[in-house]
């Protein structure tokens, strides 16, 4: 399958209703032409990876084996203005994919590089979650009305909240990149650590801070030996500017 062109076309296809309904209730049209069920062309990736996952959804419920072009989730390139360089779709993975990694690893240094992920400037969800209010802000301006223009800058307002939060979690990743610490083997799964509720969340103290800012790790060789003291007199290096959108 793919998502301009959906396609499923087993031999038994047509003289099973059960698949036609569902199909046809996905908005899949039979092509007599070609003997394959097709969406419509002008269906929005976005809308035709949803599309599919349904549809896939319903059948693999009943039992059936469905498979799928794994180039569906490459989405085409965005829209650029003429002499600006087309930036090509990436496939990546989601934040649930990114969020289930996290059960299985057991290393500081790894869970920063999964962090990492999100934070990439060229294609990480930060990033990206950045441009696309941005260019929601954009969209509000075209309306040419005030109250499109109000829109637009309390969009712009909540890009700055996402870079802000970006910078944050730099830091964070940062800090997590240097902790030599691993998760002891008897701890218990991840998925049965209750989450706190956001108010009782403690803020990170000075102390793990300089913790952090002392220990070595494998991405970092450990330096010569700096008292506490000392590491808590020192100031801490604000991450360097990462974004060029």
């Amino acid at each position: 399958m793919s998502t301009r062109n959906s396609v499923w076309s087993p031999p038994w296809l047509t003289t099973t209703g059960f698949l036609d309904e569902v199909l046809r209730k996905h908005h899949f049209r039979y092509s007599s032409n070609l003997d394959l069920y097709l969406l419509p062309g002008d269906t929005p990736h976005n809308m035709a990876v949803r599309t599919v996952a349904r549809a896939s959804r319903e059948f693999q419920d009943v039992g059936l084996s469905v498979a799928a072009d794994p180039r569906i989730m490459l989405p085409p390139p965005i829209p650029t203005p003429d002499g600006v360089p087309v930036r090509q779709a990436l496939p990546g993975q989601s934040l649930t994919a990114l969020t289930g990694e996290l059960h299985e690893l057991r290393r500081s240094a790894d869970v920063a590089d999964v962090l990492e992920q999100i934070l990439n400037e060229h294609h990480g969800v930060v990033g990206d979650l950045e441009e696309f209010i941005d260019t929601a802000a954009a969209w509000c301006d075209r309306l040419g009305t005030a109250n499109g223009r109000e829109l637009g800058q309390h969009l712009r307002t909540i890009a700055h909240h996402i870079a802000f939060l970006g910078d944050q979690l730099v830091t964070a990743q940062l800090d997590l990149a240097v902790m030599p610490d691993v998760t002891p083997d008897d701890a218990p799964p991840l998925s049965e650590v209750p989450l706190l509720t956001r108010h009782e969340i403690p803020s990170v103290t000075h102390t793990a801070r300089s913790r952090a800012a002392l220990a070595s790790s494998p991405n970092r060789p450990a330096a010569q030996s700096t008292s506490p003291d000392e590491a808590a007199r020192s100031p801490t290096p604000s991450p360097s500017p990462r974004r060029t959108r």
